[in-house]
C-alpha cells in the first residue's frame, strides 16, 4: 500500500505527533509499505536522511496564506499515487487537496483544533471543557465549523484516549467513525541522562509546547516556594519570554533551566535527569510525555485532565491534582520531595 502522512511537526520539533509519525512510518515502511511524509519544517534540506521512508519539507516560516495555497498543491501532487491519506496535522489543507485526489482519509484527532486556536489568538479565555459547553462569535464558530467539516469527511477517526473520543462524537461525528488507539512509545535501550547547570539537589522536569495551557507559570510559582528545587522546562512556544521574565520577577531564573526546543535524544536525556516528571495543563488528550517519564522511571505528577487519568492511577503510579490549583501541587511535591521512599513506590508503579 502507498501511504501518504502529512503532519504539522516533525523531529527535530517536539510534541505528540512529533513523536508518533516517525514510528508509524517506519513500522509501515518495516511491514513493505511505501510511505511518504509531508511535514512543516523550520528548515527545509534537499537531502533528508536517517528515515526509512521519504520526508518532504515545507517551510514552515512562509507567508501563511502562501504557505497554505502551497501545501494544498503538494499534498495533491503527492497525493494522486497514495492509496490513503492519514492526517496527523494540517487537516484543513489535506481534507482541500482531496477535494481533488478524493482518497480515503485517517485523521489523528489529539486535541480541538479550534480551542486551541481562539485560546492562542485570545479569543476566548475558557478551558477545554467549557469551550465544550458555550457558544461564541463568529470567529471561533467558524472554526468550530471548520474543524467539524474536516473531520467529518474523514473515513476513519482515531483518538488516543476515551476521554477524547466521547469529546468528537460531541461534534457531531458518528460514533462508528471514531477508534481509539492508545498512544505508545519506543524508549531507547541507553538513556544517559545529562548535567543541568544548576546546583540543585531535588529536580523537577516538564516537557511539552509553552502555550498558556500548560501551567508552566503556576509551576514556576510552586517552585519559587521550595527550597532547594530546581526546574527543568524543556520545550518551545509563545510564552517562553514571559516565563522567563515571570521567573526573574520572582527571584528564580538561577533554578530554572530553560531547555528551548530538544531533539528526542535529548529530551529523553533532560527527563531522566529529574526526580519527579510534572504536567500541569489544563488539557490533554493522552500525552506522549507521561509516558516516557515513566518509561525513564519517574513518578508522575499531573492534573487529572483529559485522558491522563486513562494512565496516570493516583497514588500508585503517580499523583493526580486538580487543574489551576497551586496549593495543591505545591503539596504534593512537597510531600513527595520528603519521602524518597514514596517517589521510589510510584515509581515503581509504571
Amino acid at each position: 500500500m502507498k501511504i501518504l502522512i502529512v503532519t504539522g511537526v516533525f523531529p527535530p520539533d517536539i510534541g505528540g505527533p512529533a513523536t508518533y509519525v516517525p514510528q508509524v512510518a517506519s513500522a509501515l515502511h518495516d511491514k513493505g509499505h511505501k510511505v511518504t511524509v509531508v511535514t512543516l519544517s523550520d528548515k527545509v534540506s534537499s537531502e533528508e536522511k536517517g528515515y526509512s521512508f521519504r520526508v518532504v519539507r515545507i517551510r514552515r516560516r512562509m507567508f501563511k496564506p502562501n504557505r497554505l495555497l502551497f501545501t494544498v498543491g503538494m499534498i495533491v501532487k503527492l497525493g494522486r499515487e497514495a492509496d490513503v491519506l492519514f492526517v496527523n496535522g494540517l487537516a484543513l489543507e489535506t481534507t482541500v487537496a482531496n477535494l481533488v485526489l478524493k482518497k480515503p482519509i485517517i485523521i489523528k484527532v489529539v486535541g480541538d483544533f479550534a480551542w486551541e486556536r481562539s485560546r492562542s489568538k485570545g479569543w476566548v479565555e475558557d478551558d477545554f471543557e467549557k469551550f465544550q459547553e458555550r457558544h461564541y462569535g463568529f470567529k471561533v464558530e467558524l472554526l468550530r465549523a471548520l474543524r467539524s467539516w474536516w473531520i467529518g469527511r474523514a473515513n476513519k477517526v482515531i483518538v488516543p484516549s476515551q476521554y477524547l473520543a466521547k469529546k468528537v462524537s460531541g461534534w457531531n461525528i458518528p460514533e462508528k467513525k471514531i477508534k481509539v488507539i492508545y498512544n505508545a512509545i519506543n524508549i531507547p535501550n541507553q538513556v544517559h541522562s545529562v548535567k543541568i547547570h544548576f546546583p540543585r539537589s531535588f529536580k523537577v522536569v516538564t516537557v511539552g509546547r509553552l502555550t498558556p495551557w500548560k501551567g508552566v507559570d503556576k509551576l514556576i510559582e510552586v517552585i519559587a516556594k521550595i527550597e532547594n528545587v530546581g526546574l527543568i522546562v524543556v520545550g518551545e512556544g509563545p510564552e517562553r519570554e514571559n516565563l522567563k521574565q515571570r521567573a526573574k520577577r520572582i527571584g528564580v531564573s538561577k533554578r530554572i533551566y530553560f531547555a528551548g526546543q530538544c531533539s528526542k535524544e535529548e529530551t529523553l536525556a533532560l527527563i531522566a535527569a529529574g526526580d519527579v516528571f510534572v504536567l500541569n495543563s489544563t488539557y490533554e488528550g493522552l500525552p506522549h510525555v507521561v509516558l516516557e517519564a515513566m518509561s525513564l522511571g519517574l513518578p508522575v505528577v499531573a492534573t487529572a485532565v483529559g485522558g491522563t487519568p486513562e494512565v496516570v492511577k493516583e497514588g500508585y503510579n503517580g499523583r493526580l491534582i486538580p487543574p489551576s490549583d497551586t496549593e495543591y501541587l505545591y503539596n504534593v511535591l512537597l510531600e513527595l520531595i520528603s519521602s524518597p521512599s514514596e517517589l521510589k513506590r510510584l515509581a515503581e508503579g509504571r
